[in-house]
Formats: structure tokens, C-alpha cells, sequence
């Protein structure tokens, strides 16, 4: 082909509209580059990070007490009632129900297209009219409760209380902490676990009460009238008003006795005068132990949407302070359980590491075929589609979870591929066809465009479904499409508007000689600053002038004459066998054998499968960090018969403790003895890690 032929040829690519544009208005480009990376850095550092997504699950639960009466009047008096209303509600999908001696519960399951808000309000309108339902149970003494499934209600972490001293001086201390924990804007509440409530008990004597003509109405009447506090108005002072409240609540015993609880002419007649009052023991209705020893245990439940590793740092650092001020440190022991906060710091640190070392290995690869200054504008794709990532995973409200986190690592080997096109042919066209760089970016960019933007869209359209995925699992996983798919149109907007612009400006076909002596001096200057870093302890400046010194003699004294070498004899060496390869392949009637071979093994590869079915699992097996038992008794069953089946199980664990034992420090000695059963470490050498051994065990 003569070079006014390659001439006409080249004029008739047809050049894209939006990579064109962006070439013409370069500075419009840095400003957009600009948002991305101020945008981008920014709403990850503001990004919430959770261990799980928060999934909206639409469960509802109505809880009915009703004293006194047996299963069947529950199952008769409010159940069907309540069922005969609910099953006329659209979009629930199951209605479980349980009738015990003096309580019914059911459990309403809504379609996911319902929000747990609106399903909540379906079931109070659904119970606002069974209860005007004559065969309903119309002397309920408490109004049933209705409660929805929030999974932001599951504790973050627990805090443990414990020392010599009575419970209720340890539960004063856990007060102190809570209203402390709960002025953090990250927290939701902070329960108190393991506390034995206490209640006034009043004991009428009934002969006493018969002879002072007292009814047990009068005294309840008067417990109710004087138990109370009154607003009492408004009382100006100094031009300002104040709101003034009568506090008539009880504050001792002494004072309950003393209530007036009947008038007889001239004389009072006092409770202490006609019954015993004390204060005693509620119901327990919590039990709480560590290692054994009861405790007192603050549950922290952050804010749905909140930053996990926040809301922990948080709570650390108020107890911190509390502890040795507030707290006597010497005589009371605090320790934390159920902490994710090191988890998620340590998940997020493989996703920055992978990202690096993403980068690296791009620029690496592509080093030997368009060199170093080509390749770094591939290698910036990342990054870049990254921080348009967190842009619009922030704005949409999702958080840095596991789910997001593995999208992002899952996607790291295909955002860079639209790159890669785009910068090999404008490469390609200024190095065989003498283009300029911007005609070159125009051109180059215009004849790919189109296939990179249908081969983006084949690979999001093979993730719809998932996205479509219905069901609970369906919510949990949604967020891996639907970050693949922000992940992989950022890539492509950066490979048609970015990267055309840097190749136009900063392209070159000839890679310039490095000066060996400049990259000498710079590389032993900076390493003697790294060395002085170091020396006075500043690990981070030390780390990166170490590094801008290994890559400048790195890069001087191997890379680029690797590069040179590999683009001199092997890149022609492959390209020629390639292309024998092609041509033996393309001879005779070769070509039809090989593309109904290839049908061949499609249809073999299916009989292998079903012949030998491969195991399914819905996750693989792992190494668990931490194990969560959960025992379920039958509802109703009291709580002394649910501790008792705890301390058994807690029996069960600790003697699977005792019996497994590891090498540790040159002693065989049980995993008891040690701080957890987690990954023991010894000189960065990994001593044990089989932890699905204790679970199947348990």
C-alpha cells in the first residue's frame, strides 16, 4: 500500500465526538481531572465503613400479651383475627404465628419491594382494624407492640464491666459510660446487660387494710396520683422565661411509706399503716459472664449509615477517659468484645494495597511493549475510575463494606482494559503512520471507540441479573453488580475523555536516553534522605524517598534496558510466530476443523460437568475469626432454663478448647491457654490457623 493510499485510508477514520471534544477543550479536561481527584479522596475518606451491608429486611413482629388465658383463647381471641386482617394486605409473602399461656406472637415476612417503614405502618392499620373486629379480644390490659427487623440493632461491640464490688456500684459506673457512649453522633443506644433490676414490693396487710377500711383500689389510686411530675407553668426572671415542673416522683422508701393513701375525717391513714413496703428483685430478664465471672456488659449499637470504625475509636477513646478517673482502673477491670473495627482497617488496607500494587504491575506489563511514560497513562486509569467510584458510591449513600470491597479488587483486572486499547492505537498510529499526537489521539480514539464502548456493555449487561437477584441474598449481594458496574463505566469515561488528552499532550514515540549519571545522583541523594528519615524515626518520609530511590535506579539501570531489549528481539520473535501460528491454521480445510473442534470441546466440556458434578457451596469454606452461637429455646421458656442451657454450651467449648492443642514457642499447649482462637503469630510466622476444626468440634 503506497503512502497516498495509507494517507486516504486514514483520513476516511471517522473521529468520536466526545474524545474530539475533549482533546479541543483541554482545560475543561484538567478541571474535570481535578473534581475526580479532590472528589474522589474525599468521599473515601468520608465513606461510613461497615463489616456487612446494611439490608433493609421487611419482617414485622407483633407481640400481644394477654394475661390469664390459655393458647387457644390467644390462638381464637387474636391470632385469626389479626391473620384474617393481614392476608388482605398486598405483598406479604408469609405470616407466622405462636400462642403461648398469656402471650401471641406473629411474624409478618413482606415482598422486598416493600420498605420496612411502609410494612410497619401496613401492620398497625391492619391491627387498628382487627381490633374493631368484635370476635377481637377487647380487654387487652397493654397495647400490643409492633416491632420491625433492623439489623443496624445488632451490637457493634461489647463492653465489660466487672471487679469486687457489688452490681449495682459496677452498674452505676456502666450509667456513667453509657451516657457518655451515647453523646457520640455514631451511636444509636448502649444497653446495660447483666443488671438485676430492682421493684418496690408492696405487701398489703389484709387485716390491717380491713380495719382501716383501705381497698387495695385506694392504694394503688394514691401510688399513681403522687407518683407523677407536674408542669407548673411559667416563672419570668430577669426578662427570661422558665419553665417551672412540680418533680412529685418518689426518691426513697421512706417516702412511699409514708403516702397518704385514705382520708377518715381529722386522720390520715399512711401506707407503712396498712402494708409492708420494700424493695426486692425484679425478673431477671438478662444474664451476662466473661471467662465465666458475671459482668456487667454495655451493648453499642451505632446509627444506621454510620461509620463503624468511627463509632469504635469513639468509644474506646470515652472509655479511656473514664478509665482511671471515673473509674477506679486498680480495682475494676474493663475489657472489649466483638471489636470489627480491626477487621474492616485491615480489609480496606488489602483494598489500598491491591490498588498500588494493581498500578505497578499495569505499568510493569505494559512497560515492555509502550514503555514507561506510555504506560503510566494506562496505569492512571485506575486510580482515576477509582476515585469516580467513591464519588457516586458516596453520593448514592452506600458504604465501604465487604461486598463493596471485593468489587473493587474484582475489578481492578478489567478497568484497565479500555485503556489499554485506546493507548496502543493512537501508539500506534503516531509510531507506523507519523501522526502528530493530537491527530493521533483524535484518530486513534475514533476508530476504537465504538467496540470498547460495546464490549463495556456486554460485560455490564452479563451483571443485571444479579443485580436483579430477588430475595434477602438478593439484597446482600446487589451491591457487588451495581459497584462493577459504576466501576467499569468510570473506566470507560476515562478512557474516552481522560486518556485522550494526556496521550495528545504527553505522548512520545521515541523513548529518550536516561541519563545515567542524573538517575546515579538523585537515586544515592535520595536514598541518604531516606536513611536520615529513618535514623529519626519519621517511618513515612523515610518510606517514600526510599522509594522514589529504588524506582530511579531501578527504572535507569534495568527497566529501561529490559524494555528496549524485550521491544528489540522477543516482541518481533512473538510476532512472527504468531503469525506462522495464523497462517498454519488458515491453510486447506484446517480453519472448519478447528471450528467445529472448538463446538467439540463446548459440548465435551458439558458432559464433564454433568458426568463429575463439581461441589456447590453458596460460600467457601473459611478460616472464621470469631464464632457466634445462637440457642433457641421454645417462646415462653423462662430465662433461668436459657442460662442454665448456656453455661452447658459455654462446658461444651471450653473443653474443646483444653483438648485441641498447638505448638507454641516449642510447647505443646491448648488454645485455652492462649488469648483467643485466632491466628497465633510468632515472628511474623503464622503458628495456627485452623479454626474450622474448633467449629466443627463444637
Amino acid at each position: 500500500m503506497d503512502k497516498k493510499s495509507s494517507n486516504n485510508m486514514l483520513d476516511n477514520i471517522k473521529e468520536f465526538a466526545l474524545s474530539t471534544l475533549s482533546v479541543n477543550n483541554r482545560k475543561t479536561v484538567y478541571l474535570i481531572l481535578a473534581i475526580i481527584l479532590i472528589g474522589g479522596i474525599s468521599s473515601y475518606m468520608n465513606m461510613a465503613r461497615e463489616s456487612f451491608p446494611e439490608v433493609q429486611i421487611p419482617e414485622i413482629y407483633v407481640n400481644v400479651p394477654y394475661p390469664g388465658n390459655s393458647p387457644d383463647i390467644i390462638q381464637d381471641k387474636i391470632i385469626k383475627p389479626l391473620e384474617k386482617e393481614l392476608n388482605t394486605i398486598k405483598g406479604v409473602e408469609k405470616i407466622e404465628a405462636t400462642a403461648i399461656q398469656d402471650f401471641g406472637i406473629i411474624k409478618v415476612e413482606f415482598d422486598f419491594s416493600i420498605k420496612p417503614d411502609d410494612a410497619k405502618r401496613l401492620v398497625e392499620d391492619a391491627l387498628t382494624d382487627a381490633r374493631g373486629d368484635k370476635d377481637f379480644a377487647q380487654d387487652l390490659p397493654v397495647n400490643p407492640t409492633i416491632a420491625k427487623m433492623d439489623l443496624s440493632d445488632m451490637p457493634i461491640l461489647n463492653i465489660n464491666i466487672s471487679g469486687n464490688y457489688p452490681v449495682q456500684f459496677l452498674k452505676e459506673k456502666a450509667e456513667y459510660l453509657k451516657d457518655k457512649i451515647e453523646g457520640l453522633p455514631e451511636v444509636n443506644a448502649a444497653d446495660i446487660r447483666g443488671v438485676q433490676e430492682q421493684k418496690l414490693k408492696v405487701e398489703i396487710r389484709k387485716y390491717d387494710a380491713e380495719a382501716k377500711q383501705v381497698s387495695f383500689r385506694d392504694i394503688e389510686t394514691a401510688i399513681q396520683n403522687d407518683h407523677l411530675a407536674v408542669g407548673a407553668g411559667n416563672l419570668k426572671v430577669d426578662g427570661i422565661d422558665h419553665f417551672v415542673i412540680i418533680d412529685g416522683k418518689f426518691k426513697n422508701e421512706e417516702a412511699i411509706k409514708n403516702l397518704v393513701v385514705k382520708h377518715e375525717g381529722a386522720d390520715d391513714v399512711r401506707l407503712f399503716e396498712v402494708a409492708d413496703v420494700s424493695f426486692g428483685d425484679a425478673d431477671t430478664v438478662s444474664y451476662a459472664r466473661q471467662k465465666g465471672n458475671p459482668v456487667v456488659m454495655i451493648d453499642v449499637k451505632k446509627r444506621a449509615g454510620a461509620n463503624i470504625i468511627d463509632a469504635i475509636d469513639g468509644v474506646k477513646e470515652v472509655v479511656g477517659e473514664a478509665w482511671g478517673t471515673e473509674i477506679p482502673k486498680k480495682s475494676i477491670d474493663i475489657t472489649l468484645t466483638n471489636d470489627q473495627s480491626n477487621q474492616i482497617r485491615s480489609q480496606v488496607s488489602n483494598l489500598e494495597n491491591s490498588i498500588i500494587f494493581g498500578v505497578l504491575l499495569v505499568v510493569g506489563v505494559l512497560l515492555f511493549f509502550l514503555g514507561l511514560r506510555n504506560s503510566l497513562f494506562v496505569g492512571v486509569a485506575i486510580p482515576l475510575s477509582m476515585f469516580m467510584s467513591f464519588a457516586f458510591l458516596h453520593a448514592a449513600g452506600v458504604t465501604l463494606n465487604v461486598m463493596v470491597l471485593f468489587s473493587l479488587v474484582l475489578a481492578l483486572g478489567m478497568l484497565v482494559d479500555n485503556g489499554i486499547v485506546v493507548v496502543e492505537n493512537v501508539y500506534r498510529l503516531m509510531e507506523e503512520e507519523g501522526m502528530n499526537s493530537f491527530q493521533a489521539a483524535k484518530k486513534g480514539v475514533g476508530e476504537v471507540a465504538w467496540p470498547i464502548i460495546a464490549s463495556t456493555a456486554t460485560t455490564l449487561a452479563a451483571f443485571v441479573p444479579l443485580a436483579l437477584w430477588p430475595g434477602i441474598m438478593g439484597e446482600f449481594m446487589k451491591f457487588l453488580p451495581i459497584t462493577l458496574m459504576i466501576v467499569l463505566g468510570s473506566s470507560l469515561f476515562v478512557a474516552l475523555v481522560i486518556n485522550p488528552v494526556l496521550t495528545a499532550i504527553l505522548m512520545k514515540v521515541e523513548q529518550a536516553v536516561p541519563n545515567k549519571k542524573r538517575s546515579l545522583i538523585i537515586g544515592i541523594s535520595t536514598l541518604i534522605l531516606a536513611i536520615m528519615f529513618y535514623v529519626l524515626s519519621d517511618v513515612l518520609m523515610g518510606n517514600i524517598f526510599m522509594t522514589i530511590a529504588v524506582f530511579v535506579l531501578l527504572n535507569t539501570f534495568v527497566l529501561i534496558p529490559l524494555s528496549v531489549k524485550f521491544q528489540e528481539t522477543f516482541l518481533p520473535y512473538l510476532e512472527a510466530k504468531y503469525r506462522n501460528t495464523l497462517r498454519w491454521v488458515m491453510k486447506g480445510k484446517r480453519p472448519i476443523w478447528i471450528f467445529f473442534g472448538t463446538f467439540g470441546m463446548l459440548f465435551f466440556s458439558f458432559f464433564l460437568v454433568g458426568a463429575f458434578p463439581p461441589k456447590v457451596l453458596f460460600f467457601p469454606d473459611n478460616q472464621p475469626n470469631y464464632l457466634n452461637i445462637f440457642i433457641e429455646h421454645p417462646a415462653g421458656t423462662e430465662i433461668n432454663v436459657t442460662n442454665e442451657t448456656t453455661k452447658e454450651v459455654t462446658a461444651i467449648i471450653e473443653n474443646v478448647l483444653a483438648e485441641n492443642t498447638i505448638e507454641y514457642r516449642g510447647d505443646e499447649i491448648s488454645y485455652s491457654d492462649l488469648v483467643d482462637v485466632v491466628k497465633v503469630k510468632e515472628g511474623g510466622k503464622v503458628v495456627g490457623t485452623d479454626t474450622i476444626h474448633f467449629v466443627e468440634s463444637i
